[in-house]
């Protein structure tokens, strides 16, 4: 086994034993993944930023609300990019372009603000937790409608029964960890 391998190994397990299932929330059914155990872990959670950031060459950062607030902001700092909200209907003040899409337990609509990107920038989109890939596909949808390139989507965790990387079969997909 490779350093490297050795150290993503390392880091996988980490990240699973820092990470809580709460049963049936937000609604009866659904094992919601809770990870504040490991933000508040300054060693994981800096291995974790990092290694989300790492090997990207990016000119923003997009969190997806709420938690990919959360990872992606450091990302954007670790790699010298800005970072670029992609919020919930309604809670960004200027011009924004939307895109609908189903969750695995409802829809939802996001929004992006018009002129987050200009044309040609590269741009990395990180969030917590990648489930049907819905959010991440409309996010990605997002980015390219205003002109810029995605390089990628880093992800916390993969939830791979629910299939989301089929959505983004056309995606550099990054996850951390695959349950």
């Amino acid at each position: 086994m490779s350093v490297k391998a050795g150290i993503v190994s390392e880091l996988t397990e980490s990240i699973r034993g820092l990470i809580r299932d709460i049963p049936d929330y937000p609604k009866p059914g659904i094992v919601f993944k809770d990870i504040t155990p490991l933000l508040g872990d300054h060693q994981a959670f800096t291995a974790v930023v990092d290694a989300l950031a790492e090997g990207h060459d990016a000119d923003k950062i997009v969190g997806i609300e709420a938690r990919g607030f959360i990872l992606a902001a450091p990302v954007a700092y670790r790699c010298g990019a800005g970072f670029v909200p992609v919020r919930k209907k309604g809670k960004l003040p200027s011009l924004t372009h939307e895109a609908s899409y189903d969750l695995e337990y409802g829809s939802a609509t996001i929004e992006v603000h018009q002129d987050a990107f200009a044309p040609g920038e590269r741009v990395l989109v990180v969030d917590d937790v990648l489930a049907t890939g819905g959010t991440a596909r409309a996010a990605v949808e997002l980015i390219r409608s205003a002109g810029a390139e995605v390089v990628g989507v880093s992800v916390l965790m993969e939830l791979a029964f629910l299939k989301g990387r089929e959505r983004l079969a056309d995606v550099n997909l990054r996850s951390l960890l695959v349950v």
